[in-house]
């Protein structure tokens, strides 16, 4: 036995500690933070989440005069959409890479696969929170420009804290739905269809009592909107708001779950 083979068997193989891991959170978050900035498409996002909220708010307050219109209510409407498009951003922080090559750089420079999904959920949830912000306050502007009462205000910071829950959650869940796909048009295009089509049309042919589980429909239920047009029966089964967020927030994390799992188990590229 030669002195090479005698030292190779003494080799044990290099480990990374978790302080080290934990020590390089904050330098991954920063650099999801600037890979999610630098995406053309999320401030294309922005935009349309800032101009789509005053619009759309400024609209039904001006328009809809057959029943009374708050600017305490109208400011928390283009929230859903808001949602949605945050789970569109969402779904941009892995499929981005995945699309221009960079995941294997990002991988190579930090190989530790928990971190890089720990980074994405957490700039995910935050810059859900920020659309969530964004649309809110377009949406406060355009219904108090459409010149309507201010209506109850003693429940507004309540029902923000609920909504920007709702859109950093949105967030999350699209995250995760592009860790699964890692396909950004078939990823978006799927969220999109689902948030706007499908689930309205399975709300209409699913028993009340299954279609309240329906994740965007169980999330719209956070922002605590007016529920007087549906069924007695709908209203008699909707979900409080607590129960919603931990139905949509089950989605969110079983989205997440998949998704790192698949992270650790898929090549690179």
């Amino acid at each position: 036995m030669t002195s090479t083979t005698v030292s190779l068997q003494h080799l044990t193989p290099a480990t990374r500690s978790r302080a080290v891991d934990l020590r390089a959170v904050p330098s991954a978050l920063w650099s999801e933070g600037l890979k999610l900035a630098s995406v053309r498409t999320y401030r294309l996002i922005l935009i349309l989440n800032a101009v789509g909220g005053g619009l759309i708010s400024w609209a039904m307050a001006k328009f809809i005069t057959d029943q009374p219109m708050y600017v305490s209510e109208v400011g928390f409407y283009f929230t859903a959409l808001s949602a949605i498009l945050a789970s569109v951003a969402g779904i941009l922080l892995l499929t981005s890479e995945v699309q221009h090559g960079t995941l294997a750089i990002t991988l190579a420079a930090q190989p530790t696969r928990w971190v890089i999904a720990f980074s994405k959920a957490a700039i995910a949830a935050t810059n859900g929170v920020l659309l969530g912000v964004v649309g809110m306050a377009a949406g406060f502007g355009g219904a108090t420009l459409a010149g309507i009462d201010m209506g109850d205000t003693s429940s507004i910071a309540t029902m923000t804290l609920w909504a920007l829950g709702y859109t950093s959650m949105a967030a999350v869940l699209g995250l995760g739905v592009g860790m699964v796909i890692r396909h950004s048009a078939g990823a978006v295009t799927g969220i999109l269809v689902w948030g706007l089509l499908i689930e309205g049309l399975l709300n209409q042919v699913l028993p009340v009592r299954a279609a309240r589980f329906l994740p965007f429909l169980a999330g719209d239920r956070l922002l605590a909107l007016d529920i007087s047009l549906e069924t007695p029966q709908a209203v008699a089964m909707a979900l409080s708001q607590p129960q919603a967020a931990a139905v949509f927030g089950g989605y969110a994390l079983t989205a997440i779950a998949i998704g790192t799992i698949l992270l650790y188990r898929r090549d690179t590229a």
